[in-house]
């Protein structure tokens, strides 16, 4: 099976704040996105490939009612808290989101790891004057057993940076053996982001290099299905669907120039060049 996840990121913000939201009002905008994008999703077979969007926190109730019968979409959340209700409290999380809290509204999986967080995470260390990757791998697999203890899958991103990028097998491996150390790995799935490569003027990882690198995440990793996670576009889907060792992708924006940002249909197209159909 092919996942093709969806990291909708803070694209509902409108382009007057400083977004790039140009295709719904802030209160539709979880609705949208959904109706327009699960129709056309029913031509592919449930065992061919996944759809998995994951929305804001905001815009989860309404991305979930919005859903069709049948549909082939499946909402996921963009983060959950290292802490849980429960043996840790009944709820006293103030600006974070535990798992249940997740899966009461109806999310289906959550992203951990994501690049954004890991920096998030580190400067947060910095300013305490730790600089411990280990302890932020940690904090992940915290994250990671408690989504799946609330019936959440996982799209677990790890990845390099520039600085990184001689010792990967050192990084990447630390990365995979802490953060999922003690997990359940049939319910995880593996996003590889080249961190080092994303980004305006940066050179994007060639097929040779991403190969390399999904074989030895499923080495490592004991088979796990690995996405590629450096962002699934129309120039790279042909490319990507080559490898026999990448089980799909993680899209974003959708269009990089002119009214920059995400366009349902834009998003179809690149499922559409992935999958061949």
């Amino acid at each position: 099976m092919k996942h093709l996840y969806l990291n909708l990121k803070r694209f509902d913000v409108p382009a007057e704040l400083g977004g790039v939201n140009r295709i719904a009002p802030i209160a539709d905008w979880g609705r949208y996105i959904v109706t327009n994008t699960q129709e056309a999703l029913k031509q592919y077979a449930s065992e061919e490939a996944e759809f998995v969007q994951f929305f804001p926190e905001a815009h989860l109730i309404p991305a979930i009612a919005a859903k069709s019968e049948g549909s082939p979409v499946r909402i996921g959340c963009q983060g959950v808290y290292r802490l849980d209700t429960g043996a840790n409290g009944f709820g006293a999380f103030t600006t974070n989101c535990p798992a249940a809290a997740a899966a009461a509204m109806g999310a289906e999986a959550v992203l951990i790891g994501h690049c954004e967080e890991r920096n998030d995470k580190m400067g947060i260390l910095a300013e305490a004057g730790v600089c411990d990757t280990k302890a932020v791998n940690r904090i992940l697999n915290e994250e990671i057993k408690l989504a799946i203890s609330r019936g959440l899958k996982v799209l677990y991103c790890i990845g390099e940076k520039s600085e990184e990028q001689e010792r990967w097998q050192e990084v990447l491996g630390e990365q995979l053996r802490i953060g999922l150390e003690g997990v359940d790995k049939s319910k995880v799935v593996i996003g590889y982001e080249p961190i080092w490569s994303i980004g305006p003027g940066k050179t994007p990882a060639d097929k040779p290099y991403i190969t390399k690198i999904a074989r030895f995440i499923k080495e490592t990793a004991e088979g796990i299905d690995v996405v590629y996670g450096g962002g699934l576009k129309t120039d790279n889907a042909k490319m990507l669907a080559s490898i026999p060792e990448i089980d799909g992708g993680l899209i974003a924006l959708t269009r990089f120039c002119g009214e920059i940002g995400f366009y349902p249909d834009e998003y179809l197209e690149i499922i559409h060049t992935y999958l061949g159909k």
